[in-house]
């Protein structure tokens, strides 16, 4: 035996964390117990949230795209700045992920009839039924992931989250 520990999926978070505190006393791990955790939650949640978007031919980031251009509301159009604007979706990846879509009957694009250097993007009525359909059951899907905390638990788990990003995004960098 190697000396490492094997990750049976026992709260592997404060095994790692006790593995520390005796390995390091000198040094104090406990952000591995918030983050370290944030991580694992993530993964899962990513995986199990991927699952049905790829059964239907999607990427998470195509997914992304056309959430986006249905959240706009009617004629659910958006430009590549303002799909690169939600946040969601990187500025760099936008054209390939648009040019998928668009492939897939998905969305079109249009030339501003004002403006013909501006193209929208537009959901198209198959973009639209599959989105609608995906994030029906995407919702479904992180209700059953949330299944474990009561109503109150999870108001105050988004309120922490919400703070926590606000950390992150303030902390300063190297």
């Amino acid at each position: 035996m190697t000396g490492r520990v094997q990750d049976t999926g026992a709260d592997a978070v404060s095994r790692v964390v006790e593995e520390w505190r005796r390995e390091r006393p000198d040094l104090d791990p406990s952000p591995i117990e918030v983050l370290g955790r944030l991580h694992r939650s993530f993964q899962l949640y990513q995986t199990r949230t991927s699952r049905p978007v790829a059964a239907a031919g999607l990427s998470l980031a195509g997914f992304d795209v056309l959430a986006a251009l249905r959240r706009s509301g009617e004629p659910y159009r958006l430009t590549a700045g303002e799909l690169a604007a939600t946040g969601l979706v990187s500025s760099a990846g936008v054209t390939l992920r648009l040019d998928r879509l668009e492939g897939e009957g998905l969305i079109v694009r249009e030339r501003d009839a004002r403006d013909r250097r501006v193209v929208h993007c537009r959901l198209t009525p198959a973009g639209l039924r599959l989105i609608d359909r995906l994030f029906a059951e995407h919702l479904d899907n992180e209700r059953r992931m949330l299944a474990a905390l009561e109503p109150k638990e999870r108001t105050q788990l988004a309120a922490l989250l919400e703070k926590l990003e606000r950390s992150l995004a303030d902390a300063p960098g190297r």
